[in-house]
């Protein structure tokens, strides 16, 4: 089933103080996902963007029960079990709620070699994740990232948006492609995953 994109965009009223006269750069609250996901999920995806940044959302159908792909995208301290460009990770603070701050360790072959990101959303209600990145030799700087799952007819719908800084010298539209890229593949790997996880209604042996 296709999914169109849908950019929303709004601009805050500014508000003109008497003195001051420079003008202040705007931010733009931007909804760049799929007119598919949910209203009570929707406002999870509203991000405010900066002039120097780039806001986009992947979106991926899994043939699996929710249940089952959420017990493999909640685990905080383990996401090289999907994101296969990642080869360790290591838990530096907390223990896997809000606020717990993780190292991870990436693939060589990759213009960086780890990445510090703290977990700002964990809702196990409404299968919802957040984090951002707050540190590491990449040049991804204020990265955040929502990942958002409702069950269809078909199984699962996984939505994941983000917003980012531009790096000098790249474009939004290079920015958009290059992380779309990882993300895409690191949720089709979810999708071979939690669609080979052994169902729990199967029946017994007479």
């Amino acid at each position: 089933m296709p999914y169109s994109l849908q950019f929303q965009r709004i601009n805050p009223t500014t508000t003109t103080l008497a003195g001051n006269y420079h003008k202040q750069p705007q931010q733009t609250w931007i909804i760049p996902v799929p007119f598919s996901v949910p209203n009570n999920l929707l406002h999870y995806h509203t991000h405010s963007v900066g002039p120097t940044q780039c806001c986009s959302a992947v979106v991926q159908t899994i043939s699996a029960p929710i249940d089952a792909v959420w017990s493999v995208v909640r685990r905080f301290d383990n996401p090289q079990a999907y994101k296969h460009f990642l080869k360790s990770c290591h838990v530096i603070i907390g223990d896997g709620d809000v606020g717990t701050l993780r190292e991870v360790k990436i693939i060589s072959g990759l213009p960086a070699a780890f990445s510090m990101e703290r977990l700002e959303i964990l809702d196990d209600v409404e299968h919802v994740i957040s984090f951002s990145v707050v540190g590491g030799d990449h040049r991804l700087n204020n990265y955040r990232s929502v990942t958002t799952l409702h069950g269809d007819d078909k199984g699962t719908v996984v939505v994941e948006s983000y917003v980012v800084d531009i790096p000098q010298g790249n474009t939004k539209e290079e920015t958009c492609v290059f992380v779309d890229t990882i993300v895409r593949c690191n949720l089709q790997s979810l999708a071979q995953i939690a669609e080979n996880m052994p169902t729990t209604n199967t029946s017994k042996s007479l």
